[in-house]
């Protein structure tokens, strides 16, 4: 069999067959294609750390605005509705287009951009969707924002009126008056869907009159079928949940095996209670 001769340190002559070539190829292919899905698993990991790292910061930014502020929790009210239409958007944690901004300035205009001026801890690594145009066409960039906060932290109670016997959207105004759930249980932001991330407060029934159960927005589910969540105690943590979240759009019927999840969220949030 030919031989291809090579020299080695000293100079001797060394030889390796075509076949030995061969074998040592395949045992690399082999090897790389064991460790190719450990990285990538080890990638998604590393993703989801860095978002949980992200919402605890912009948790903190929460916290500083209310000791800043006599308890007063940051104002939440950028809400667009389902359909069209702006509730309010003049004074918010975060009164940004996440979908269309091709730049950070309106984000920079959030209340609680002062706390921490790093324009990344509002995007989650794992959130590859992209800016469109106003015809909807996709840009290179990436979104700026991936996270929305609850409807339950101050959520615009007092533009948000709905009709009778409605009345306000369940909202907290103050760090003090948020009692059940218990702030440990009562999530603030959230990782959100990209398909209904249309503002920056993430709504939910939760239990208001006329209402469908549906979503109004609706969570991620890009680390490994979860999302990640921060709490008003100032932890964050992950949930896995029972079945994907997409596809998704805002007012979006709760699907087929989906109920614990839908509930899971809404029990981390201010019910709705007659007036």
């Amino acid at each position: 069999m030919e031989r291809t001769n090579v020299l080695n340190a000293k100079g001797q002559e060394a030889g390796f067959t075509l076949i030995e070539l061969l074998v040592v190829i395949a045992i690399i292919a082999i090897l790389a294609a064991m460790l190719l899905p450990a990285l990538g698993r080890a990638k998604d990991k590393a993703r989801a750390v860095n978002c949980l790292s992200n919402l605890k910061q912009l948790e903190v930014c929460w916290h500083l605005y209310a000791l800043d502020n006599r308890d007063l929790l940051a104002p939440n009210s950028a809400i667009s509705f389902i359909g069209g239409g702006i509730a309010a958007k003049d004074v918010s944690w975060c009164p940004d287009h996440a979908a269309t901004d091709t730049n950070s300035v309106d984000l920079q205009t959030g209340m609680l951009f002062q706390y921490n001026t790093s324009v990344s801890i509002y995007h989650c690594p794992a959130d590859r969707s992209h800016v469109v145009d106003a015809a909807g066409n996709e840009l290179p960039m990436l979104r700026n924002r991936s996270y929305n906060m609850s409807q339950s932290v101050n959520g615009c109670a007092e533009t948000a009126v709905l009709p009778p016997p409605i009345g306000e959207l369940p909202a907290w105004k103050t760090f003090s008056g948020i009692i059940k759930p218990a702030p440990a249980k009562l999530f603030v932001f959230i990782d959100e869907h990209e398909d209904t991330l249309l503002d920056s407060q993430f709504g939910n029934p939760v239990g208001i009159p006329y209402f469908l159960a549906g979503w109004f927005d609706k969570p991620a589910d890009r680390h490994n079928q979860g999302a990640n969540l921060s709490f008003a105690d100032g932890h964050a943590e992950r949930w896995r949940w029972k079945v994907p979240k997409t596809p998704a759009y805002p007012g979006q019927p709760v699907g087929a095996g989906e109920q614990p999840d839908f509930q899971r969220v809404q029990d981390a949030m201010k019910l709705w209670t007659a007036p």
